[in-house]
């Protein structure tokens, strides 16, 4: 199964109009049954209620479209075994997410969910042989697949914390993700780039600021357990080989920086992570005076720093690239944490 760059780009333009369409009728549905996310004084900013279940249209839309492709290129076992083992443990966690969405859950459910969710793929990754960089010792090959799943899952869902934000960076980093992936002919996971960056660019002309709908928790779990595990099979195929190790990082970097600032923030301030708060990168840069529209462009625009640093790594396997990304993904942490953590 081989795809021309015409095709894949169809792939994404097919998925981007799909969900740019459904999300309608899911916002009918999500205002008709009451499944708004209602303001509040602590962390909820938006003026009104706004309908959830975009998560829905997206995981919709990345189900269909890839399946749709699937049957029409070429259908078999195999392809359909390796498609399925990304999508059907996201489709479960979202799942998870959309009852977290309708009813509410604990942190700890929810952390046991997806720490059994990154096993599974940890495993499924182990006995295909499909990591992209392997560390050489099973047991530490699973440690570093469940820890970077669970972690980048939760990031995606840390970073959904404002209108257009997670969408657009999701978007720009599964570009470059199926950039990388199609120049070293990795078919599956340059599909299902494609086709995350379509989709979430359909839901993005939704969410942008003002939002008119949510993607919820059903959407940044789904996003965050595909974005992860396509990662973790990237194999760019960089020397010296810890570049490969750089280049998902790089690619996801502005998601971990804002899980790691809140996180470290919390603790310093002696409350749980799992709290919710408005600490994260968006809520400090609209408190040092950036406009919720600009700051949701402001964290796209070092999403695409990164993206093309990654890329930058990938092309030319010059360590400088990973120095700089890594210096100054140091000195935005510097800059979020200097920033105070509550409005005064």
């Amino acid at each position: 199964m081989n795809y021309s760059i015409t095709q894949y780009l169809l792939l994404g333009a097919v998925a981007l109009v799909y969900v740019g369409v459904i999300t309608g009728p899911m916002r009918k549905i999500a205002i008709r049954y009451n499944v708004v996310d209602s303001p509040d004084m602590a962390r909820k900013i938006q003026k009104e209620p706004v309908p959830y279940l975009g998560g829905v249209a997206i995981a919709v839309g990345v189900v269909v479209t890839s399946y749709i492709a699937l049957v029409a290129k070429d259908f078999n076992l195999k392809s359909l075994g390796l498609a399925s083992s990304v999508l059907v443990p996201a489709i479960l966690i979202s799942a998870m997410g959309l009852w977290d969405d309708l009813r509410g859950l604990q942190p700890w459910p929810r952390l046991i969910a997806q720490t059994s969710a990154g096993t599974a793929m940890a495993l499924i990754l182990i006995a295909t042989d499909t990591m992209g960089f392997a560390l050489g010792n099973t047991f530490l090959n699973a440690a570093v697949s469940i820890f970077w799943i669970v972690g980048i899952t939760n990031s995606i869902n840390f970073f959904d914390n404002l209108d257009g934000g997670a969408a657009g960076t999701v978007a720009i980093a599964s570009f470059f993700l199926f950039l990388i992936a199609n120049t070293e002919g990795q078919i599956l996971v340059s599909a299902l780039a494609i086709v995350v960056c379509g989709s979430t660019a359909g839901f993005l002309l939704w969410n942008k600021s003002p939002a008119k709908i949510y993607m919820g928790d059903a959407g940044a779990l789904f996003l965050g357990i595909v974005m992860g595990v396509l990662t973790i099979r990237l194999d760019p195929g960089v020397k010296p080989q810890v570049l490969s190790l750089v280049i998902p990082i790089a690619l996801l970097a502005i998601p971990i920086l804002d899980t790691t600032v809140a996180v470290t923030s919390r603790l310093y301030r002696g409350i749980s992570p799992f709290t919710g708060g408005r600490d994260h990168l968006s809520h400090r840069l609209m408190r040092i005076g950036i406009h919720r529209k600009y700051a949701a462009i402001t964290l796209w625009a070092a999403s695409g720093v990164y993206g093309l640093l990654a890329y930058a790594i990938y092309q030319t396997e010059n360590s400088i690239f990973a120095y700089v990304a890594g210096a100054g993904w140091i000195g935005l942490l510097v800059f979020f944490l200097r920033i105070s953590s509550e409005d005064k």
